[in-house]
């Protein structure tokens, strides 16, 4: 086990580099001058000279004269000591500006993926075992509808019927204007703000969850061990729960784990549409406003967060199953 870990760890930190490589080399090529973007509210305010030399200033600031090679060998060096960079659009380095929507966005997954599961793992079993009945009939249509449907569309939806119409939940934002509450009170403030957010995303998962659990138990039910186990005169409870689940459970924990660890990557369209402050909004801004240090930050989040979750996934193969060994 430990040398298969080793080994996988030596991959990560390859795949690591040879991304921050790509990314870096993308970021740094798109078109635009961001010395220019930072100084420009200052043209017509000082004569052209003076601009020129603030213009002069700023990319010495940002290191633009560099080659990228050059550059991408001291912002690596900046980042393995812990340096995100400085965000130009926000005026303060990026671990302080990523530091509370990350928070946000931990926060409002955990609850969402919370949610989803304890929906779409009972309701996939009990389709399979129900297969082909008028209940699991009418669970697949409206899965195929929900997994067709673009999650903004669902958003624009629920928004306009419990927002607009109903007048239920708020329609943005994460807390009620000037609310100074604390503990108890502002925690349920804040839900009630998110209440239509965690709806759309819970919504959104129910689709492709529900089909993928329903599918793997049927094919668990079909095996040769269940007849074996009715046969033996096993409950059906633990038919279902202790072997056909459990071995179900091998080709749906990878979703199952994806799903745990975006807890850390947040949902760009939710975000923006809800005007929630999270990491996806974080990152939607720093493209926008040609920001590259908080975009390539929270870029190689995303990027760890995936090589961690290649990884948990891999080593729980082995705990779901038995017969599956990762110690090569």
């Amino acid at each position: 086990m430990l040398k298969y870990v080793g080994k996988r760890l030596i991959y990560m930190v390859g795949v690591f580099f040879v991304v921050s490589i790509i990314m870096f080399g993308l970021f740094n090529n798109v078109p635009g001058d961001r010395a220019l973007n930072q100084i420009q509210a200052m043209k017509g305010k000082v004569s052209n000279e003076q601009f020129e030399v603030l213009y002069q200033q700023q990319r010495e600031k940002l290191g633009l004269d560099d080659p990228i090679p050059v550059r991408y060998v001291k912002w690596m060096g900046n980042l393995l000591q812990g340096d995100l960079g400085y965000s130009t659009f926000y005026k303060k380095d990026v671990v302080e500006v990523i530091g509370e929507p990350l928070k946000n966005t931990i926060f409002i997954n955990i609850f969402a993926t919370i949610l989803a599961l304890g929906i779409t793992i009972p309701l996939g079993i009990w389709c399979a075992v129900k297969k082909f009945s008028k209940f699991d009939n009418a669970v697949q249509v409206l899965t195929i509808v929900g997994y067709s449907v673009p999650v903004y569309i669902i958003a624009l939806v629920f928004m306009y019927i419990f927002s607009v119409k109903l007048g239920i939940f708020p329609i943005s934002g994460m807390n009620s204007p000037n609310f100074t509450g604390t503990g108890l009170a502002f925690f349920a403030d804040r839900m009630y703000y998110l209440a239509l957010p965690l709806i759309v995303m819970t919504v959104a998962a129910l689709g492709s969850m529900t089909r993928y659990v329903r599918a793997a138990m049927i094919d668990a039910l079909s095996m040769d061990y269940i007849r074996t186990a009715r046969a033996k005169g096993l409950r059906e409870k633990v038919v279902i729960y202790s072997h056909a689940w459990r071995n179900a459970l091998l080709s749906v924990v990878t979703l199952i784990i994806g799903w745990f660890m975006s807890v850390f990557m947040g949902s760009i369209i939710i975000e923006q549409m809800f005007l929630l402050n999270g990491i996806g909004q974080m990152y939607y801004k720093g493209l926008m406003n040609q920001d590259y240090d908080l975009a390539l930050a929270i870029q190689m989040l995303y990027c760890v967060i995936t090589l961690i979750s290649n990884l948990i996934t891999d080593l729980s193969y082995g705990i779901v199953d038995p017969r599956v060994r990762v110690n090569k």
